[in-house]
This record gives C-alpha cells, sequence and structure tokens, in this order.
C-alpha cells in the first residue's frame, strides 16, 4: 500500500484518511487509485474489522481529479486518443467505485471538508454519510466540461432520487453542510472538531452488532439496490439460514433471554 492512504485500526473500527492535503486530497494517478482499492481489501481481508470510516487529512475531504493531470494528458482522465481515457477511466476511478461497492465492511463517510465530483461521489458510495459544518460539496463535473466518469450519475441518484441528482449535476453548483442534511445526503453535520467523534461514535454502535451478521446485513442492502423485490426475499432466507448457524447468534439470543450483554466472538 502507498502513502495516499493512511490507515489506523482501532479495536473492530477502522479509519481511512486520504493524505495528500496539498492538493486536498485529490486523486490523480492511477497509485492514487490502486491505495483507495487496497485499502477497502486491506478491511474485507479482516476480519477483526466491522467497520471503516473514510476521511481527508487537511482541509479537504477529497477534491476530485486533479485538472492539471487532465489538462497535461497524463492523470487519470483525458489520454493522447479516446480509447486510452476510456481504459483510464476503467482502470482507475470506476475500480474504485466498483471497491466501495463490493466491500462488506460498511463505510461511514466523515466529510471534513470540500467533496467535489468524484469526491462527492465517493462519499456516496460510503453507507452512512457525516459531514462537519464547513464542508462544501458539488457534483461539478459539468463545470470543467465533463461528464461523471465515475458512476455518479447512478450513486447520487441512489441517494437523493432523479430529479435533485439531475439538478445538482446539470448546475454544477456547489452546497453546503446544511443543505446536504436537508436534502437526505448526510445523516448528521456537527461542528468541525467533532466529526471524527460523531463518525466514531456511529462506528462503534456498528461494531457492537455480530460481525458477520454486520457484514451480511451490509451486502444485503448493497444487493437491494439493483435486485427484483422477489430476488431480495431468496436472498434474505439464504443468508438467514448461514447466519442461523453460527455462534454469534446463539449468543446473541443467549444474552437476551438471560438479560446480560452478548460477547460476540466472530464465529
Amino acid at each position: 500500500m502507498g502513502d495516499f492512504v493512511q490507515v489506523e485500526k482501532s479495536g473492530r473500527v477502522a479509519v481511512l484518511r486520504l493524505n495528500s492535503p496539498d492538493t486536498l486530497n485529490a486523486i490523480g494517478t492511477l497509485e492514487h487509485c490502486a491505495d483507495v482499492i487496497n485499502a477497502l481489501e486491506s478491511l474485507d481481508d479482516d476480519p477483526a474489522i466491522s467497520v471503516g470510516i473514510l476521511t481527508g487529512n487537511g482541509r479537504a475531504f477529497c477534491a476530485g481529479g486533479n485538472l492539471k493531470g487532465m489538462k497535461e494528458k497524463t492523470g487519470i482522465g483525458r489520454m493522447p486518443v479516446p480509447v486510452e481515457t476510456m481504459n483510464t477511466y476503467r482502470r482507475g476511478v470506476q475500480k474504485i467505485t466498483r471497491a466501495f461497492m463490493a466491500t462488506n465492511v460498511p463505510m461511514i463517510a466523515a466529510v471534513n471538508g470540500h467533496a467535489v465530483g468524484l469526491g462527492l461521489d465517493l462519499a456516496c458510495l460510503c453507507d452512512v454519510r457525516i459531514a462537519a459544518e464547513s464542508a462544501k460539496c458539488a457534483a461539478s463535473f459539468i463545470k470543467v466540461g465533463i461528464v461523471p466518469g465515475d458512476g455518479g450519475a447512478w450513486s447520487l441518484q441512489q441517494i437523493l432520487g432523479y430529479s435533485k441528482a439531475a439538478e445538482l449535476f446539470l448546475t454544477g453548483e456547489r452546497f453546503d453542510a446544511a443543505s446536504g442534511l436537508e436534502m437526505g445526503l448526510f445523516s448528521q453535520v456537527v461542528a468541525d472538531d467533532k466529526l471524527l467523534d460523531a463518525a466514531r461514535a456511529v462506528a462503534e454502535k456498528i461494531s457492537e452488532n455480530p460481525p458477520r451478521a454486520v457484514r451480511l446485513t451490509k451486502r444485503l442492502l448493497r444487493e437491494a439496490q439493483a435486485q427484483r423485490y422477489s430476488d431480495i426475499l431468496e436472498l434474505s432466507a439464504a443468508y438467514q439460514a448461514v447466519i442461523h448457524e453460527t455462534r454469534d447468534h446463539e449468543e446473541a439470543v443467549d444474552a437476551f433471554l438471560e438479560k446480560r450483554a452478548p460477547n460476540f466472538t466472530g464465529e
């Protein structure tokens, strides 16, 4: 794993920090993309981790792509010929968004500052979004004459519905944390110095639950976004058949009946 993403693990919670504050944590290279993907996969591969928090170092969450790289055709956007551009998107930012969709670890976005373009879409790919009061957001691809190439046309629409997502993408206008809370993008807006505390509080509540049930619930929620109701009923029954056989399920039932705190082991 490179230097672009710092991973800190404490108990069953991991914090992922985008670490290029001088560029407002813009994602500008395939190496940056690989770092994000590897960090997510490391959480998925660690059974001791129940939940992750994504945030940025410095005054930004993520300022999106690197416009200088686009201009010079050296980054993860425009390449010398169109087919190379298409393949670069597939190998870069689209692999990031696929990794977010593939991980079974619930992710909380702690939006600590600017979340613009790709940065906003990363937040949208998290399961829970909490913003600092100073956060500023925009689906601003159109302002630099491009379209959302990272799948944001799907993810933002899932959260806000077609009309509001269309308004944000077609105007490219910026909005603040309070507006994001009002439209349902964020579940909480807190003082800047309380952001990580708020994210950790939610993470700890999640991590108190049986680890395997947490991951299967996350997967069921994701699958439900794209499948028919009848298909989700079948998948739910299959997941239940698996989870009923776990020791943590038995421990949860015993603890409830015995009126004591449960002791979950992930088994």
